[in-house]
């Protein structure tokens, strides 16, 4: 009895996703396993399908990923704004989805970017809104996912001297939410996620400004403990070797219904 109380142990350890088990003698925190951080919500990005199956462009490429490098992956669902310390606590082995800021690259290793993505103001499409610029959300409640670059992208603004009300979310779906239900005015988001919302069937939603053509970057990468050198050049390579065999290509297809880079 006491023998199968204790396999049922172990099995429990082994098969809930809170974290990997440290590894001194191996690339990965745990030998033979990719684990990642991830915000599961963010279509299309990472979410769950309607049958409950994990999907979504990171997800898909970090499984790529992790088969060029010979590991299985432990997906590590996460608070965004918790995502870059379980970096820190060696809770994984990389962060997917981060965008490559100046102050972040100081702190952590990123790969070579996968997307180039720029901010975006959606709408209702019923809405009299007129957003010609980004200084036109003065005035209006303007929500966003706290701690990303839409943020950052709305402080700016602030400092600028353009008023607003802001809602922060936890969730990026929280946000597309309350603005179909009228409780704020416009989201500010990623181009790719705001495009995932406009396109989807009935949508609601509607882009009504982006800032494409700045000339600046928004660029989205795989982010790495800091001095985790080796393992960060082999996601490089893997990244070369996904984009020659037409894999990115394919997967970007697939969730956007175009190529992206």
């Amino acid at each position: 009895m006491k023998t199968i109380k204790m396999y049922v142990f172990l099995v429990l350890c082994v098969s809930l996703p809170i974290g990997c088990t440290k590894s001194n003698n191996s690339l990965t925190i745990e030998n033979g396993v990719l684990c990642a951080g991830i915000e599961i919500g963010y279509p299309p990005m990472e979410y769950y399908d309607t049958d409950g199956t994990l999907i979504g462009f990171d997800i898909d490429l970090t499984k790529a990923l992790a088969e060029k490098l010979g590991l299985r992956v432990n997906f590590i669902d996460t608070a965004w704004d918790g995502i870059l310390a379980g970096l820190d606590t060696d809770r994984y082995d990389i962060a997917v989805n981060i965008t490559v800021l100046p102050e972040r690259q100081k702190k952590y290793n990123f790969t070579k970017p996968y997307i180039n993505s720029f901010m975006t103001i959606v709408t209702r499409k019923d809405s009299r809104l007129k957003v010609e610029k980004a200084e036109d959300i003065s005035g209006y409640r303007v929500s966003f996912q706290g701690n990303t670059t839409a943020q950052y992208f709305t402080e700016r603004l602030n400092n600028q001297g353009v008023k607003f009300t802001p809602f922060s979310y936890d969730k990026i779906i929280n946000c597309f939410d309350d603005l179909k239900l009228g409780r704020v005015d416009l989201v500010v988001v990623d181009n790719i996620v705001a495009c995932y919302y406009m396109e989807r069937e009935n949508s609601a939603f509607e882009i009504a400004w982006d800032n494409s053509r700045d000339t600046s970057e928004e660029l989205i990468a795989v982010c790495l403990k800091k001095g985790n050198d080796a393992l960060t050049a082999m996601l490089d390579n893997a990244l070369d070797e996904l984009y020659a065999d037409g894999t990115i290509a394919a997967i970007s297809y697939k969730y956007f219904g175009r190529e992206i880079n």
